[in-house]
């Protein structure tokens, strides 16, 4: 859903966002939907990116499943609770992207991996030079940086200011902003590179 008149400044351009800790407060195997919580910028951030042009997607670790905490079944009854929250905002998500194994198991799309934007580039046709990865953990940097995005981008929710504070030598690679409607501005506020 576009704004009319709005020109699609970023089009082509995807956004790939962490969930827990980058759009909704971070619960600790969040699995129960009345218990998710949007940071009060990410309807806002996500309908400008959006009205710009950009594919959101969401790209998840949710180890808590093959930990055995809760079932794909409840992953999934969180992530409709998280777009029923954007729907009267008109955001949606090309895909929503989830490894549900446990760091230890053998996982094709548990990041740092960067094989779900590999997907997303092969299925949905983006051009993962031009595009961002937004999250809150060194995982999320790298799965970026390991797919060839143009930046990887750091927020200072959930995880972020403890990442930047335990691991600046790496966080330095990255841009690092507030929230995600900071990480809006800085996306928007970039030229789209050819």
């Amino acid at each position: 859903m576009t704004t009319p008149g709005v020109t699609l400044t970023h089009h082509g351009v995807a956004v790939f966002l962490d969930r827990d800790g980058t759009l909704n407060i971070e619960r600790n195997y969040l699995s129960n939907p009345d218990q998710l919580v949007l940071y009060p910028s990410v309807p806002s951030a996500l309908s400008r990116l959006q009205s710009a042009g950009c594919q959101l997607f969401v790209v998840t670790n949710q180890s808590g499943i093959g930990r055995g905490y809760y079932t794909e079944e409840d992953m999934h009854r969180v992530n409709r609770r998280l777009l029923d929250l954007l729907e009267p905002h008109g955001v949606h998500f090309t895909q929503i992207y989830f490894a549900p194994e446990s760091p230890e198991a053998p996982s094709r799309g548990r990041k740092p991996s960067p094989q779900f934007l590999f997907d997303a580039r092969d299925e949905f046709g983006v051009d993962l030079r031009r595009s961002y990865m937004v999250g809150d953990k060194i995982a999320d940097l790298e799965c970026g940086w390991n797919a060839g995005v143009r930046t990887s981008i750091l927020v200072r929710t959930g995880y972020g200011a403890e990442t930047e504070r335990r691991d600046p030598e790496t966080v330095r690679r990255a841009v690092v902003v507030e929230d995600i409607g900071a990480a809006a501005e800085f996306i928007l506020g970039r030229p789209p590179s050819p």
